[in-house]
């Protein structure tokens, strides 16, 4: 089978860059080994948050050149503001909602009731000005009977840190309720399924109403609207106080909706996506892949004429470690890592850690580099790259987003 371009990995990076490509006139498929991070997502994407001594970022682009010299921002260079303007304007294009504006962070809420900056947030999801708001003096934190992903005493607390006083009360509902007959049930997106139907999310109304008289704000777990965003605008419409919704814990209902609407695009506009299969090995020439091969699909290969590896980091298997060190599996490309593995990781588990920064190695086009050569057509996006710490750094949505978008262009070109 032959394409323009094959892109290896169906997560937030892999479709952004396929459907950039395919807007622009290349015929694309995209290889998905299974679930994406966007399935554990906490519902923002980070552009740049915090510096290295944790300290928060108020204007992220103002801020990317104190970042190490390998982090995959310098490779977009004085076009980051572009790209980040054309990341906004995207995802609103490919019905995804966020809110956000790239020149300056907003807070939004976590799990556990904290606050921390960010770029864009789903439209549904509550935000702030500042680390110390609270969306009401008086707040009543509502749950559901059994969902043990929304830690109702941990956001309480924080609020209450705060300033808000804040009581706890349980939405009893007998369509929810009968998930609970078994534990794997209750999770976030089989309770977004039952507020599909609109007896369901009218009971849930009228009860909220009930219990909410007295209250400046009702605070709800994120479980609503698996297929569309607007059904949180629906209840903040019909409940009488001001509601804030809060994600829970993993899986994410607005990221497993925005991977949904990111597929849907991507094939309404004639790609091919490939789920459930796994590239196993590829045919490479003096730097130039020929061919790919999938577990599913055995000797009958894929050929292109450019390839994106966007599998992601460790945690989604894009980069391997084992007793010689770290290494990419599919192409085995170049890898930054740290021969002492006793340098890997920190003792102290919230300080930065090095593994977070290993990664793929390319050159300025984010052409995946062989024995320190660039490759004539395998290029990188996303979290596989290295030099960047996601997680300390908050910048994980922005590298995979900016990084698709800059590869399009090269391949583009």
């Amino acid at each position: 089978m032959k394409f323009d371009t094959i892109i290896i990995g169906g997560g937030l990076s892999g479709l952004t860059c396929a459907l950039r490509l395919q807007a622009g006139g290349r015929r694309c498929a995209v290889i998905s080994a299974g679930q994406s991070a966007l399935h554990f997502s906490s519902g923002s994407f980070d552009l740049l948050g915090l510096r290295a001594d944790r300290s928060e970022i108020e204007s992220p682009l103002d801020e990317v050149k104190h970042l190490r010299e390998m982090h995959p921002y310098h490779k977009l260079g004085d076009k980051l503001p572009h790209y980040a303007a054309q990341a906004e304007s995207l995802l609103a294009q490919w019905g995804i909602r966020v809110k956000g504006d790239a020149r300056k962070n907003h807070f939004r809420y976590t799990p556990m009731g904290g606050l921390r900056p960010t770029w864009l947030t789903f439209s549904e999801l509550a935000v702030a000005d500042d680390s110390n708001a609270c969306p009401g003096e008086r707040v009543l934190v509502a749950n559901f009977p059994g969902f043990l992903d929304f830690n109702t005493s941990f956001i309480t607390d924080a609020l209450c840190s705060r300033g808000a006083k804040c009581e706890v009360c349980l939405l009893d509902m007998d369509s929810v309720n009968r998930l609970r007959v078994s534990s794997t049930e209750m999770r976030a997106a089989n309770i977004a399924k039952v507020f599909e139907s609109e007896e369901a999310l009218g009971e849930l109304i009228a009860k909220i109403n009930q219990m909410a008289d007295g209250y400046d704000c009702v605070v709800l777990p994120a479980v609503f609207g698996f297929s569309d965003a607007g059904l949180a605008t629906r209840i903040e419409e019909g409940v009488r106080t001001g509601v804030a919704f809060l994600p829970a814990m993993p899986p994410s209902v607005a990221g497993i909706r925005t991977q949904k609407q990111l597929r849907t695009e991507f094939e309404r506009m004639g790609g091919v996506f490939i789920p459930g299969d796994e590239v196993v090995r590829a045919d490479i020439e003096d730097g130039e892949v020929k061919k790919i091969y999938t577990r599913n699909h055995g000797e009958m290969g894929f050929s292109a004429s450019n390839y994106v590896l966007a599998t992601g980091h460790f945690m989604s298997g894009g980069l391997k470690a084992d007793a010689q060190g770290v290494y990419e599996p599919v192409f085995g490309s170049d890898v930054y890592y740290l021969a002492d593995r006793g340098e890997w990781f920190d003792k102290d588990f919230f300080r930065p850690q090095a593994y977070s920064t290993f990664g793929v190695e390319t050159d300025a086009h984010c052409k995946v580099l062989f024995g320190a050569r660039a490759s004539k057509n395998l290029y990188a996006a996303g979290s596989v790259l290295c030099g960047a710490d996601a997680m300390h750094e908050l910048c994980g949505g922005g590298v995979s987003l900016l990084t698709a978008l800059y590869v399009a262009d090269e391949i583009l070109k």
